[in-house]
């Protein structure tokens, strides 16, 4: 028995010792394929992460509203893809608006990475309970990474990419970009998506002036815009405010007694916004283009990019502009009109009317080519004082046929109207007469017209034929308005300008264009052409009722009409203005056209400059001013009967007095009686 005992103890003991073994033969392999599973999720999560960070992501799409203003900072119009957003940077917001935005929708947001594992436990398990993908773990990035790149439908693949994104969200921008884009993108409801339209829908103010309690109020809307509006369901907003502001004193971001007195405060909503029709619509299509050419920006980025654009325009003369047109054209059925007006000094645009209804017809008409007519004159004037030519410069005024190599050309005034004499470049001027245009075209050379046009901003085909001094090459009023305004400006041609300044969404400018004026042409010249231009609108001028619409101003410029078009170009020293009239299909004008072009230019002029300075045109150095006798072209006298101030470039002014009224020498006069006394008293 006890040998049996014996031979048992050593099985016995083997048996525990095989057991142990065995045991841990296994412990040791699961320690051992834990350990290499956990170094695997480990390099996977590793391998996951760097390459998630390599991958780039795409660029955020965060359409913005881009305002337009114009030069006081008055809406011209706001552009935007249906979503309205007014841009902030998360340094511009108050603190509490923050935290209270954290307290609603994701307290630990500066702590994790992307993910809440007490929300993905939680929307684990209610998912499975539903047996269906019925809730999300929504911490902020989430939701960015949903609105930023995702629909919003509720699957296993677009959950799949949302957690990828996220994740590169996380490794791509800092928690506080990632929050800015957020609070730039979510939606608040009525249309409002960012917090700072939401301010200013709900509140009316900035996002930076928001109270406490209107903090609380909008940082409760984003969970349900709908559901928690303060609109539309006031009470509901309420409670969720009051939620969001005990979260924030339990977290110890704001007191007791602040929760408290925000909960309390009465909060004033603003009235809901009306849509305003962009203003100045021709010239907001025209900035837009001009962002996107001359700033070199891309076009999305113009409309969606939450710019601010500051313009030239001046709203108060735009108006007075748009009503000179309706003025004159609201009864006179398809006749159109464009006007644009520029400060010569700095070439800005002040208004742009591109037709007499923008819902009717968006095309603008300011950059049409038609015939200019007898405005294109000054041009070739121009040209012809800079070739020697002189205000007393005279040709003969009566019917003439004038050949050429392509055959012969024969003008004609209007109405046939003839001097039967010479007559002086300035007469010309004041009467626009034809025959003397096409007799100075010739004289200095037909291409003189066209290379001072390119020098004063024409880009338009100019063919070098008698004609072309009536005016038969097509133009714009945006190219004639340059011209013009050069002249004004002694020379100096400047590009028109649209836009003052950009600043991107963030605030910060961008590099605008470089554009310098040039002198262009000499500036005794064209200050000399502008003291004859000034006779138009004076008696005997083609422009003299226009003359008496401004009074005691100093206005120049010229008149030009041709069967299908009306033109009046003029300028004072502060404003150009160029005026067209016509009709889109070209067919010939009414009667009177002429005098609608007329009171178009001169009632906008007038309403324009009311109230502002009204400065002479300053002569340069170079020019000299003598009395003239008009009749003989000479240095008048004393005995001139109709002297004139005339202005001429220095050297090429009258020096010979007047031989038809010479000076005459007086013969002493008669002695006094008392003067003959005295000689006889006192001796000689």
């Amino acid at each position: 028995m006890g040998d049996d005992i014996d031979r048992m103890l050593p099985r016995e003991t083997g048996s525990h010792s095989v057991d142990f073994d065995r045991w841990w033969f296994w412990g040791a392999r699961i320690f051992r394929w834990t350990w290499m599973g956990i170094a695997g999720l480990l390099c996977l999560a590793l391998v996951t992460v760097l390459y998630l960070k390599s991958r780039p992501l795409p660029p955020p799409e965060i359409p913005m509203t881009t305002k337009i203003l114009d030069i006081h900072g008055r809406p011209i119009d706001q552009l935007d893809s249906g979503e309205h957003r007014e841009p902030i940077r998360l340094g511009k917001l108050p603190p509490h608006l923050i935290q209270a935005t954290l307290a609603a929708e994701d307290q630990r947001f500066f702590q994790h990475w992307g993910f809440s594992a007490k929300g993905i436990a939680r929307a684990i398990w209610v998912n499975l309970r539903e047996g269906r993908l019925a809730q999300g773990a929504s911490t902020i990035t989430q939701q960015l990474a949903r609105n930023l790149y995702l629909t919003h439908d509720r699957t296993w693949s677009r959950k799949v990419r949302e957690a990828m994104l996220t994740a590169q969200l996380e490794l791509h921008y800092s928690k506080k970009e990632i929050l800015e884009m957020y609070l730039n993108k979510i939606y608040y409801g009525h249309g409002a998506y960012g917090i700072g339209r939401a301010a200013r829908l709900y509140f009316g103010k900035d996002a930076k002036d928001l109270t406490l309690a209107e903090s609380a109020m909008l940082a409760g809307i984003p969970r349900g815009p709908r559901w928690f509006s303060p609109l539309e369901y006031p009470d509901r907003a309420k409670s969720r405010q009051k939620m969001i502001l005990d979260a924030m004193a339990r977290q110890g971001k704001i007191s007791r007694q602040e929760a408290a007195a925000a909960k309390s405060q009465t909060l004033t909503y603003a009235p809901p916004p009306k849509p305003a029709p962009a203003r100045a619509p021709y010239f907001r299509d025209y900035v837009l283009k001009a962002a996107v050419q001359q700033w070199g920006l891309d076009e999305h980025e113009v409309r969606n990019g939450g710019l601010k654009i500051t313009t030239t325009l001046d709203l108060s003369i735009q108006q007075k502009a748009e009503q000179a047109v309706q003025r004159y054209l609201s009864n006179q059925g398809d006749l159109q009109a464009a006007l644009v007006s520029v400060e010569p000094a700095t070439g800005y645009i002040k208004a742009m009317v591109g037709g007499k209804d923008y819902r009717q017809s968006p095309y603008n008409r300011v950059f049409g080519k038609r015939q200019p007519g007898s405005t294109f004159k000054p041009i070739l004037y121009l040209a012809a004082l800079q070739d020697g030519l002189t205000p007393l410069t005279r040709f003969e005024s009566r019917p003439t046929v004038f050949p050429y190599e392509g055959g012969t050309y024969e003008p004609s005034n209007y109405h046939d109207r003839y001097a039967y004499r010479p007559i002086t470049m300035q007469e010309a001027i004041a009467t626009s007469d034809n025959v003397y245009a096409v007799s100075t075209h010739l004289l200095i050379g037909r291409n003189q017209a066209i290379q001072m046009a390119r020098l004063l901003g024409i880009v338009s085909p100019l063919q070098p034929v008698p004609s072309l001094a009536l005016g038969s090459s097509a133009v714009s009023p945006y190219e004639m308005v340059q011209a013009y305004a050069a002249i004004a400006d002694n020379g100096r041609h400047r590009t028109p300008v649209a836009i003052l300044r950009i600043e991107d969404a963030r605030g910060e400018p961008i590099d605008p264009p470089q554009a310098a004026p040039v002198q262009q042409t000499s500036a005794p010249a064209s200050f000399v052409l502008t003291k004859m231009m000034e006779t138009v609108f004076q008696p005997g001028g083609t422009a003299n009722r226009v003359g008496q619409m401004l009074p005691y101003r100093s206005i120049a410029g010229k008149t030009g009409s041709t069967h299908w078009d009306s033109w009046l170009s003029g300028f004072t020293p502060n404003l150009a203005t160029t005026v067209w009239l016509g009709y889109d299909k070209g067919k010939p004008l009414p009667d009177g056209a002429s005098r609608l072009t007329h009171n178009i230019w001169g009632s906008y002029m007038r309403d324009a400059l009311r109230g502002k300075p009204n400065p002479p045109f300053q002569p340069p150095s170079g020019v000299v001013k003598v009395q003239v006798d008009p009749a003989t072209g000479y240095l008048a006298t004393s005995r001139c009967p109709r002297a004139r101030e005339m202005f001429f470039i220095a050297g090429t002014e009258p020096r010979q007095t007047c031989p038809n009224h010479p000076f005459t020498t007086p013969s002493p006069p008669s002695p006094s009686l008392l003067e003959r006394l005295k000689k006889w008293w006192f001796g000689s």
